[in-house]
């Protein structure tokens, strides 16, 4: 993987592991961590279809995954 696929897996496992429990913040934090996880999110789905274009969901998931 090149160091921007890495830089984005690294930024996305970090959002999502900071992830905030809507029950403890306010709405508004809640909501500004959400905008910036779905960019990142999009950002790294954008990376990988580039980066492997055939990859994509009609791709069967291994039995773990499903």
């Amino acid at each position: 993987m090149d160091p921007r696929g890495l830089a984005l897996l690294r930024q996305l496992t970090s959002d999502v592991e900071g992830a905030p429990s809507p029950g403890v913040v306010g709405d508004e934090l809640y909501s500004i961590w959400y905008v910036h996880a779905q960019s990142v999110a999009q950002e790294a789905l954008e990376y990988l279809s580039l980066a492997d274009p055939e990859h994509g969901p009609e791709v069967d998931l291994p039995d773990e995954f499903s």
